[in-house]
């Protein structure tokens, strides 16, 4: 079981708005929207997509990480690294 099993439907149906606000820009786009409009969306879309990774990020630490650390072993090591890289990740984008 991964750790947003819990909260998974909240998780489709934020993608699935997201995936909406994305249509949303195409349209924008093909209608020769002003360019600031098309820029304010697409910043918006990339905060709702940031507040995903975060839940996930945060679901995973408090899941799956931490059972690691409790079973303690190499396992542990690997998944505080595989955290810490996807942290990179995402402060990097």
């Amino acid at each position: 079981m991964h750790g947003y099993s819990a909260d998974k439907q909240a998780y489709l149906t934020r993608l699935r708005r997201i995936e909406g606000q994305i249509r949303g820009l195409q349209r924008m786009v093909e209608e020769d929207s002003y360019c600031i409009d098309v820029l304010t969306q697409v910043s918006a879309a990339t905060r709702a997509l940031q507040a995903v990774a975060l839940g996930l990020l945060e679901d995973h630490i408090r899941h799956c990480v931490a059972d690691a650390i409790n079973s303690g072993g190499p396992e542990a090591e690997e998944k505080v690294k595989e955290a810490s890289a996807a942290i990179a990740r995402l402060v990097r984008s």
